[in-house]
């Protein structure tokens, strides 16, 4: 379906419409060539992503493919450290920033070690909420200044490897989220004869908003109430451990939208802080956790997929707010840690998908044949279709799904063939789109009427898998900047939702960015099979490398790892490049051998040639063929397009 909405189209109605300069903010523009740029470092240094997509392919890694920005993900710890020390200046506040990255964000090597090295001017240190999150950690961190935060529940082994990490100098706080691990932690520390740092995660009565809000609140799965809070403190001055206990932790919710709650929270804590330092013991450390969030749609609200506040502003108010109660108090400042692992890495890493198909409504209806005797009911959409000046859109949408209810009835009951149920539903969807283009120009139209938006978008295919490489659309409806990288010069008049190549109804996106709302379609251009079409999905960095699941046996996408180019205008390189899964190597997760599964089929074969079922050569063939399957990557390989024609000389 196609819609037109713009007499004349420039870049600029490109940048508004898919609000680059909102949820990009201002690092992407496009060129004269209407391509997508993105410019990681804000100097004027412009990467063309059509280009690199056009190189990666070029060493033999197709879309589906991941572009990870390093130099953005250097430039995001810098920016955090920067907003801290800048609002400690400006209060004047006598504490300091310890920041940590929360590894489950992105647990990828390549991701952690940029984090690292972009962070070791700041002593940036690592939290861990696992056993295998933990042992990454130890090993990374080659420094005894930055902090090393264990979450999580925690068993025997878990306490063991953090203990082992004191031992070694490192800056290891355990902090306690059960009740349970207190004794644990006594006995052990006891046993192996070893000083331990220790925190207490708060149960705080101030809550997040957004889709993350019950990681606070008295049903919270971590953290210890207030009587709770109490038994451990006095636990630990029994055990002689007063100076263990360093840090006090809260967290309310990934993607915190709203300011408010924020300031909410730290003011509780701090209380919480300064209380138990009144108690006797020498705190250092207040962990605001995590909740610093991403504006994924760019409208600056408290939508909970945006968020009404800066970087800038987030570190002034927690710096701000924990100095007031502490002064308040008379109770020294503690130096601040925050957990902010989305907005450090959901910028830097970019889904880019090709469109491999469409499925449309109205241009694939059959033309209705030519009848002299037609049903009733189809004279009646006749009429409706040819009625426009007659009656209002909404009544003739009535009429129209009336009429289709009817012909689905007398089709199911026998009374009516296929060929005029096929021109019923061509009627039908003409009908729609008709009353739909009549809408364009309106000002209010009817919410049934609106919805037709939706309805008569085309579907384009897009190869990739909503479940491996953007879990988070499908399981919570998290909303994702989406455009295409090229073309931008050229008007999109198809109104389209997007599919993926999975199996599954559920592998879609159907929900798209929009500033004072939620569309449910998405304006791009024409699907043209003789070139390619490729469309980015923007601030995936956080959660979707790790979440992302083997549903249809669809593995990690191809990556490729992208680094500014001092020695040339709006050059790039590709520093490194990581192929995908092969098909081997995701049936090696469920068992599944590919020598194996080879010696199966070869002997399916042998068979079926003994059997004059095949030809010898025919059977070679096939296994050939089964075998380098095996060894091929396991989603759709691109159709070979006609090479242009030279022209003759």
């Amino acid at each position: 379906m196609k819609e037109s909405k713009h007499t004349t189209w420039t870049k600029a109605k490109a940048v508004e419409y898919y609000g680059i300069n909102r949820w990009g903010r201002s690092q992407f523009s496009i060129s004269k060539d209407g391509h997508l740029c993105v410019d990681p470092l804000s100097d004027g240094q412009r990467i063309d992503l059509f280009e690199v997509v056009r190189e990666a392919t070029a060493i033999g890694l197709q879309p589906p493919l991941t572009i990870r920005l390093q130099d953005m993900l250097h430039q995001r710890v810098f920016q955090l450290n920067q907003a801290f020390e800048k609002a400690i200046e400006d209060e004047r506040y006598k504490g300091r920033y310890r920041g940590v990255f929360p590894i489950k964000v992105n647990q990828l090597k390549e991701v952690v070690e940029e984090i690292l090295d972009a962070g070791k001017p700041f002593q940036f240190g690592l939290e861990a909420g696992s056993k295998p999150e933990l042992l990454i950690a130890m090993a990374m961190l080659d420094s005894n200044e930055p902090l090393l935060l264990c979450n999580g529940y925690k068993d025997e082994e878990y306490i063991r490897l953090a203990l082992m990490g004191r031992r070694l100098g490192r800056q290891v706080i355990l902090v306690i989220e059960q009740l349970s691990e207190v004794d644990t932690i006594l006995r052990l520390t006891k046993k192996l004869n070893v000083e331990p740092m220790i925190g207490i995660r708060l149960k705080l009565n101030s809550q997040g908003e957004g889709k993350w809000a019950t990681s606070a609140g008295d049903n919270a799965k971590f953290g210890l109430s207030t009587m709770e809070v109490v038994s451990t403190c006095k636990k630990l001055k029994k055990a002689g451990l007063t100076d263990a206990l360093q840090l006090i932790h809260f967290h309310i919710g990934s993607q915190v939208p709203n300011i408010l709650p924020i300031k909410q929270a730290v003011t509780e804590a701090t209380r919480f802080y300064c209380e138990i330092s009144k108690l006797g013991f020498p705190l250092k450390y207040l962990d605001v956790g995590g909740g610093l969030g991403i504006d994924y749609d760019g409208s600056k609200s408290n939508f909970e997929s945006s968020m009404n506040y800066s970087m800038e502003v987030y570190a002034r108010d927690v710096v701000f707010n924990i100095k007031s109660v502490c002064e308040s108090a008379s109770i020294p400042p503690p130096d601040i840690v925050s957990e902010s692992g989305r907005a450090i890495v959901a910028p830097h890493s970019i889904l880019i998908t090709e469109v491999v198909d469409r499925i449309a409504k109205v241009e694939t209806s059959p033309k209705p044949p030519r009848r002299k005797h037609r049903h009733q009911s189809i004279t009646d959409l006749l009429y409706i279709l040819n009625s426009k000046e007659r009656y209002g859109g909404l009544e003739r949408f009535h009429d129209a799904q009336q009429k289709k209810e009817e012909i689905q009835s007398l089709f199911s009951l026998g009374f009516l063939d296929l060929e005029s149920r096929a021109e019923a539903e061509s009627l039908y969807w003409q009908i729609c789109k008709d009353i739909q283009q009549s809408c364009l120009n309106q000002g209010y139209i009817p919410e049934e009427l609106a919805e037709l938006n939706g309805l008569l978008a085309e579907q384009y295919v897009c190869n990739f898998s909503v479940f491996q490489s953007l879990l988070d659309h499908w399981a919570l409806k998290q909303l994702f900047p989406i455009m295409p990288i090229h073309r931008l010069d050229e008007e999109p008049t198809v109104a389209t939702t997007l599919v993926d190549i999975t199996c599954d109804s559920d592998g879609k996106i159907s929900e798209y960015i929009d500033l004072e709302d939620v569309r449910h379609s998405l304006l791009l251009h024409e699907f043209k099979r003789s070139a390619p079409y490729y469309l980015g999905i923007f601030l995936v960095g956080a959660y979707q490398d790790i979440l992302g699941d083997l549903h249809n046996l669809f593995g990690r996408v191809n990556e490729v790892h992208v680094y500014v180019d001092r020695d040339e205008e709006n050059g790039f390189y590709i520093e490194e490049s990581i192929s995908g899964f092969s098909t081997d190597e995701v049936l090696n997760f469920i068992q599944y051998k590919g020598t194996e599964l080879s010696r199966r089929m070869k002997q399916q074969i042998d068979q079926a040639t003994k059997n004059n079922q095949l030809r010898a050569r025919e059977g070679v063939r096939l296994l050939s063929e089964y075998t380098e399957l095996l060894k091929a990557k396991t989603y759709l390989t691109p159709k070979a397009r006609p090479r242009k024609r030279k022209p003759a000389t």
